[in-house]
């Protein structure tokens, strides 16, 4: 078999990674549509991702967050996204390169896409290909923004019960072979 030298699948990936963009953008512009709400998976230690180090040492490789009722600031870029979230009542700005994304899932409509992870050497070669990763462009875009603790939810109020953030597992939406 031939080699890929037009690397399909990190075409496919790039245009995957595109309808999050998209989904993520019309969320922050308009809200969210019904029932709609998104499990998002990343990499804790990706290049670009900033998390506060209480949930780096909680967790150190893969978190996933649930955008439904108990989010704010949600903005999305060409290359990334930031939102803040409540964990157990303090409130954290995450900053998550798309690069960084491992899964996304809408159980509403049972929706989900998976990703590889981005290796440091299809960085290079989409480096060499655009003049610069993104990375850096998108933690420049996101730097001086601080988090106020005491901003509400856009959802107004919030009870007892929702005063932190889910994280989840993913597993728990697979399909069992």
């Amino acid at each position: 078999m031939a080699q890929d030298l037009i690397r399909y699948d990190l075409l496919a990936q790039d245009a995957l990674r595109g309808v999050v963009r998209t989904v993520l953008a019309d969320a922050a512009r308009s809200g969210l549509p019904g029932e709609h709400h998104f499990f998002i998976a990343f990499e804790t230690n990706a290049p670009g991702v900033r998390v506060s180090n209480r949930l780096r040492e909680q967790y150190p490789e893969e978190m996933t967050v649930v955008l439904q009722h108990q989010y704010w600031d949600l903005e999305v870029t060409e290359t990334g996204f930031t939102v803040s979230l409540s964990f157990n009542g303090v409130p954290e700005k995450l900053v998550v390169p798309f690069a960084a994304i491992k899964g996304f899932f809408d159980p509403s409509v049972q929706f989900g896409l998976q990703f590889e992870p981005v290796t440091q050497e299809q960085e290079e070669g989409e480096a060499e290909q655009q003049p610069t990763s993104g990375v850096a462009e998108f933690e420049a875009a996101e730097a001086g923004e601080t988090v106020d603790a005491d901003a509400p939810s856009p959802e107004g109020e919030e009870s007892e019960a929702d005063k932190s953030a889910e994280v989840v597992s993913l597993d728990a939406f697979r399909k069992k072979s």
